[in-house]
């Protein structure tokens, strides 16, 4: 079956750094383009980054532009996401999918990895 098993979040202050992984089964992953979204409290699922099969397209929220990196290993079923410069706004639940997923209304998310970012 399809799974996701996200890591790596944790607390860190502003202007520190964290990066997540993310392990995918269950599908033929270098077929798929890959992305990072985050959910904060209250506020609803907002996509963070994705990246194309090949790994070379890559595209950003205005708001992570410059601070955080995307990138995928298509032989270990894996994407990663490098985040640079957190800042308390950063502070969600992170978890990585398939947008094709989202686009077919398939709910298989992961259990996600929390980034709290405070002084």
């Amino acid at each position: 079956q399809v799974q996701f098993v996200e890591s790596g979040g944790g607390s860190v202050q502003p202007g520190e750094s964290l990066r997540l992984s993310c392990a995918a089964s269950g599908f033929i992953f270098s077929n798929y383009d890959m992305a990072w979204y985050r959910q904060a409290p209250g506020k609803e699922r907002e996509l963070v980054a994705r990246i194309d099969t090949t790994g070379r397209r890559k595209n950003y929220a205005d708001s992570v532009k410059g601070r955080f990196t995307i990138s995928r290993e298509n032989d270990k079923k894996t994407v990663y996401l490098q985040m640079n410069n957190l800042k308390p706004e950063d502070t969600a639940i992170y978890s990585c999918y398939a947008p094709q997923f989202v686009q077919w209304g398939k709910d298989l998310w992961g259990q996600g990895t929390q980034v709290t970012v405070s002084l």
